[in-house]
């Protein structure tokens, strides 16, 4: 959190932010990240928060794509690098702790450089990821002397492998020895026969009356006396040289663990910053996995407070069940007056607003619409719920205006305050020109507010107050309950008559109700009822323009697609007309100057004596008419194929090269593309991709609706999608599946790979909304096991 903002200390209790970093901390996987989930808070700097955003918004790109980074369980080593400082000693389980961090930057950085392979735009965190230092030989040092529970591995250092294995044969001669006894004779000297350990040692349960009959050394007896531990004397010279062994152990465990602390020592900052970092991107990708739970968006930024969420939903409240509302304030009004009766959803709205408002602030992802857009506060006020002091014996209104007052000593311009039930708690007429007078106040001091009250008098003052509109939560007459949508422009009106009157009241009673009221309110409820009814007519003339405007813009989008296509398909076809054309004028001039050639070196050879004869100047001639420029021309396909496109005309056969089928032009969609029928389908293919098919036999033409593939052997069985990127391979599944369905195939083969499975989740997703496909499973083990796919067409 920045200083300054401070959020007044309560502002995270009222607004239940605390609520958010609990349920934002579930999605951490490493002390690391759980310790920056915990300290998240709002910054008033826009280029923080920007940056925040980014971070969390190339989280939940890598989710999508990848499933998440790999960050596992790490463990706080910062108390181990500090004993580092003062020259102390780690014992295997910190070296070990330390050893993953190491590890898990290695895998984190070959993670973002597959990312950055594979053309993978990111805003922040390449820039992140490139602050982390690999240390892969003190990494490797690490892994070949200790395991991930610390245990110093046997291979550590020869004296300690000589060490263990001399342990291993004390340890199998002196069982050896004690499993004679218990097993021979002297076994009816024990009380049980078993072979067990006291104080490190060796020894044999003996029956109290034998203890003479083994000698040695008794190390413990049994709760009643009855049993003696005895260590005998026969094994007491071969458990002290295990001892002895186990002592040496100990002492090369703790001359290496000293020389690998050592090794360490050097990179503690470096191993710092790289804890820091992994922190950071377990953090990032907790953000970005909360992001997915809540269904959240990217706001954007206003500079000036211009706040507009879309369809914004309380975090905290099940999405089944939550009404998602346009909440706006900024710009034009800079307050907004929510008014009504009570149960309607007023202070959830005002909890709605203060709570995204933080959570922007702090860099989370918001349950809004896309496009929706947020401020940037210096403060954020509440005065929400009954805040009465039991020990300060205060009312429930001496309450309210405590913290009122507080909150007018605090605000500026930058201020975001919200008032639930302003002025109430006292006279309806006095608390009504308190509310009016305090949101003048505020007014002058230019903080944006958003208060809720039921006084009647405030309705008026949404009207005549500069900057400042009505609101109200809708009521539904018909079903007499709140349908908790938030009206803006509309100020919320007495629905009491027609309550009563729905629930069988008299209507003379009614009448005389509605006589009583002045006049000056039955015409501001008469007012507000015309106001919905306009709101609602407007709101449906708003979808249906709406409607048109989007079918007009998708139109329009459409034609320059198929203009720019048109002209760079155009300039396409004549770069290789232009191209094959030269070919040609080079090879006829090549042939020109052959001929040429030929006559004069047969003119002067004087071979014959008349000249050269008259057939072989015919025959010449002949040659160089055949280079005629327009007929080399007319040979050359691209032009005849770019002419063919251009007569194209519906009815036509055609051939679909992309899928080696024929079709039939059943009508053109735009300048770009045809409907094609082939076979049972219809398909949307471009003029590129098609050409027409000669006339044949008049038989041929009868059956030109069939479809044909050129070659049997076009499509394959077997489609593999192993190296391509997601969205590519995705594509191409599609495309694939049509062809094998118009190939008459019924099965095929889908490899994906193993992988991050990424890919083999994409295919079993499209495989499952593919209509024509009857099943499919994970191919036998000897066809590629789970890297492939058999699927099953209909």
């Amino acid at each position: 959190m920045k200083e300054g903002l401070d959020m007044n200390k309560k502002i995270s209790y009222t607004l239940e932010f605390d609520k958010i970093k609990q349920a934002l901390v579930r999605y951490t996987s490493s002390e690391l990240g759980r310790e920056q989930a915990e300290g998240i808070a709002p910054s008033t700097s826009i280029e923080e928060v920007e940056k925040w955003q980014e971070e969390t918004e190339d989280g939940a790109k890598i989710l999508r794509l990848r499933g998440g980074m790999p960050i596992p369980k790490l463990q706080n080593i910062r108390p181990h690098l500090k004993r580092l400082e003062i020259g102390a000693m780690l014992n295997g389980l910190e070296i070990a702790q330390i050893g993953k961090i190491l590890k898990t930057t290695s895998e984190v950085t070959r993670f973002f450089d597959d990312l950055k392979d594979a053309e993978i735009e990111l805003h922040q965190l390449y820039e992140l990821v490139a602050k982390l230092v690999t240390l892969p030989t003190l990494s490797q040092l690490i892994r070949e002397t200790v395991d991930e529970d610390g245990r110093v591995l046997d291979d550590a250092s020869q004296a300690l492998k000589g060490i263990r294995n001399g342990m291993k044969r004390a340890e199998s001669n002196i069982r050896e020895k004690l499993d004679g006894m218990v097993r021979g004779k002297s076994a009816q000297y024990l009380s049980d026969a078993i072979v067990t350990m006291r104080n490190d040692r060796y020894v044999i349960p003996v029956k109290q009356e034998y203890r003479g009959h083994f000698g040695g050394v008794v190390h413990d007896q049994s709760s009643t006396g009855q049993t003696l531990f005895i260590e005998p004397q026969s094994v007491v010279d071969l458990n002290n040289r295990l001892r002895q062994l186990q002592i040496e152990e100990r002492q090369e465990i703790d001359r290496i663990l000293a020389e690998i602390s050592n090794e360490i020592e050097p990179f503690g900052n470096e191993i710092l910053n790289n804890t820091y970092l992994l922190g950071k991107l377990d953090f990032i990708g907790a953000k970005a996995s909360y992001a997915k739970a809540i269904k959240g968006t990217r706001p954007l930024i206003s500079e000036t407070n211009e706040i507009k969420f879309h369809q914004a939903r309380h975090p905290l409240l099940d999405e089944k069940i939550a009404v998602a509302n346009d909440i706006t304030i900024g710009g034009d009004y800079q307050a907004v007056v929510i008014t009504g009766p009570n149960t309607g959803g007023k202070t959830i709205t005002l909890k709605t607003l203060g709570l995204l408002q933080l959570m922007g602030q702090s860099g989370l992802q918001l349950p809004v619409a896309e496009e929706s857009q947020m401020g940037i506060f210096n403060e954020i006020f509440a005065d929400i719920g009954d805040e009465q002091s039991i020990e300060q014996s205060l009312s429930t209104f001496s309450s309210h205006m405590t913290n009122i007052v507080s909150i007018l000593d605090q605000i500026d311009e930058k201020s975001l305050i919200l008032f639930d039930e302003l002025g109430a708690g006292t006279d309806p007429q006095e608390g009504a020109a308190l509310a009016i007078a305090i949101l003048d106040k505020v007014g002058e001091i230019g903080s944006f507010v958003m208060a809720t009250t039921h006084y009647p008098e405030l309705k008026a003052y949404g009207y005549n107050r500069p900057k400042t509109i009505n609101a109200s939560m809708e009521f539904d007459v018909e079903t007499l309950s709140p349908t908790y949508r938030l009206l803006i422009g509309v100020p919320g009106r007495s629905n009491a008559f027609e309550i009563s009157k729905r629930l069988g009241l008299d209507e003379t009673v009614i009448q005389a109700a509605s006589s009583l009221i002045d006049g000056e309110s039955q015409n501001l409820n008469e007012m507000i009822a015309d106001l919905e009814n306009r709101r609602k007519m407007t709101e449906t003339e708003y979808l249906e323009v709406r409607h048109y405007v989007n079918e007009a813009e998708q139109l329009h989008l459409d034609l320059q697609t198929a203009i720019t296509q048109f002209y760079e398909e155009r300039e396409g076809l004549m770069k290789k007309a232009r191209e094959k054309a030269n070919q040609v004028v080079e090879t006829a001039e090549e042939e020109a100057s052959q001929i040429v050639k030929d006559l004069r070196k047969m003119q002067l050879t004087g071979q014959f004596e008349g000249g050269i004869k008259e057939h072989e100047l015919i025959d010449a001639k002949t040659r160089l008419s055949k280079l005629h420029h327009e007929e080399a021309l007319a040979k050359n396909k691209v032009l005849k194929k770019a002419k063919e496109q251009k007569t194209f005309k519906k009815g036509d056969e055609v051939m679909v090269h992309s899928y080696g089928q024929r079709g039939i032009l059943m009508e053109k969609v735009d300048n770009n593309q045809w409907l094609v029928q082939i076979g049972i389908l219809k398909m949307k293919i471009k003029e590129s991709d098609l050409s027409r098919v000669q006339a044949e036999k008049e038989t041929a033409r009868k059956m030109v609706a069939t479809v044909r593939s050129e070659s049997n052997s076009h499509v394959s069985t077997q489609l593999d999608l192993r190296g391509e990127r997601y969205e590519s391979a995705l594509k191409e599944l599609d495309q694939y599946l049509d062809a094998a369905l118009l190939a008459g195939y019924p099965q095929v083969t889908i490899v994906h790979g193993k992988g991050t499975g990424a890919l083999r989740q994409g295919v079993t997703q499209a495989l499952k909304n593919h209509r024509s496909i009857k099943k499919f499973e994970t191919a036998p083990a000897n066809q590629g096991g789970n890297g492939a796919t058999i699927v099953e067409f209909k």
